[in-house]
């Protein structure tokens, strides 16, 4: 409140009420204790980060009972540990060249069966077992020091084993997520691409599941250099034999894309993809199955290399109808597909990098592809929306160039 002297200057008089309440929060006064739950769920959700969330959990008995009623979660998966110990040393970091290294890695990819998040130390458990309900299925790995694993065999070997040496405890996703209730949109960030590959090779790609495959879109170059640097003759790595000729003006593929092996690299891609993508979808059944309110799912890597999501339709879908694995490895099994594939031997980007070989190719299973060829004509949906849109720029501006280049068609069996 403030007066006014005989000057006509102001003087401040404080409120006493205002000084109260300056002299409570000295005292140490919790005013987040007056926020109302919505406003926190609000907040936790910003932070999304299940690690974070967790901490935010061992705070005190109102945010133990609040973090589990998070929607939106983001889990980034410190490491991915194979089922065979053997084949997590056979991996190349570089991308496979031949038949039988390309087996080997289809290899390394099925046996993919463990993701593991770590940093969760053991002061902060025992705080959590001191907040934490005595024998309550709902408490957060964080109150255990359990080592459990993303393991297709019998999940109570894994919950009777022993506890770890070290002062970190590690948690496979499905594990931590277990404490969410109301889970509705999930991401999981695993911490590098699945396929080893060149320096200056460019692959990427996304797909998305319901039961089995929906759709897949790969974009491939031979090598992505700045263009400054290829005007100027700086080293830049340098393209593969294969791609050096000039389609015409039609855009068909040079005759030496055939004979000095560019389509079979091509080919190498999209099996490579269609593996990668397929071991981590037969990954997540556990975690949708554990969700029934969720709605969105998404599992990319560190490295932007792959993107796999389900929306909510696919993820009933995949609840309904049990996923087929292929054969004994730990992936899902592809259908029958029909291929679109769009060739240009130099793109360049807005952001000035040049694209040498860029290969465009759009998957969808053969009978899903025949019904949308025998409703939208001969090319189908393949230059529909989920192509075009399928990444960032500028690999999006990458794609639409393509979409207007000469289209091939290509078929493969389930494998």
């Amino acid at each position: 409140m403030d007066e006014y002297d005989a000057a006509g200057s102001r003087r401040w008089r404080c409120d006493p009420g205002e000084e109260h309440h300056r002299l409570s929060a000295a005292a140490g006064e919790d005013h987040f204790d007056d926020l109302p739950d919505p406003l926190l769920l609000v907040i936790f959700n910003r932070i999304g980060d299940v690690k974070a969330l967790g901490r935010c959990a061992l705070v005190s008995r109102r945010f133990h009972s609040l973090v589990p009623l998070v929607d939106s979660v983001l889990v980034r998966v410190d490491c991915v540990i194979p089922d065979d110990p053997a084949a997590s040393g056979s991996g190349s970091a570089s991308a496979p060249t031949s038949p039988t290294a390309s087996a080997r890695a289809r290899n390394v990819f099925s046996q993919i069966a463990r993701m593991v998040i770590g940093g969760i130390v053991k002061p902060i458990q025992a705080l959590g077992q001191i907040l934490s309900h005595a024998n309550s299925a709902s408490d957060f790995p964080a109150s255990s020091a359990s080592l459990s694993s993303f393991r297709r065999s019998s999940s109570s070997s894994s919950a009777s084993s022993p506890p770890p040496a070290g002062d970190v405890s590690h948690h496979s996703p499905s594990e931590v997520l277990r404490s969410f209730k109301e889970l509705r949109s999930l991401r999981i960030e695993l911490p590098a691409g699945e396929l080893g590959m060149d320096d200056g090779v460019l692959l990427k790609w996304k797909a998305d599941f319901g039961s089995t495959l929906g759709s897949c879109v790969i974009l491939g170059a031979a090598s992505a250099s700045p263009s400054t640097a290829a005007k100027d003759g700086a080293s830049a790595a340098p393209p593969a034999a294969a791609d050096c000729g000039e389609s015409d003006d039609s855009g068909s593929i040079p005759e030496s894309f055939y004979t000095n092996g560019g389509l079979k690299l091509r080919v190498l891609w999209t099996i490579s993809s269609l593996i990668a993508a397929s071991a981590r979808h037969y990954l997540l059944q556990p975690i949708i199955s554990d969700h029934a309110l969720l709605e969105s799912l998404d599992l990319t890597d560190a490295d932007g290399q792959g993107v796999l999501t389900m929306d909510k339709c696919q993820l009933q879908e995949l609840r309904v109808r049990p996923v087929s694995a292929s054969g004994d490895s730990h992936r899902t099994l592809m259908p029958a597909l029909s291929m679109r594939l769009w060739y240009a031997p130099h793109i360049e980007l807005p952001g000035g990098t040049v694209l040498n070989g860029a290969t465009l190719v759009a998957i969808k299973p053969s009978e899903e592809a025949m019904r949308d060829a025998v409703g939208n004509g001969a090319a189908g949906s393949a230059g529909g929306s989920w192509v075009s849109d399928a990444f960032e720029e500028p690999y999006r501006t990458a794609v639409r160039l393509l979409l207007k280049r000469r289209m091939y068609s290509l078929e493969m069996n389930s494998f």
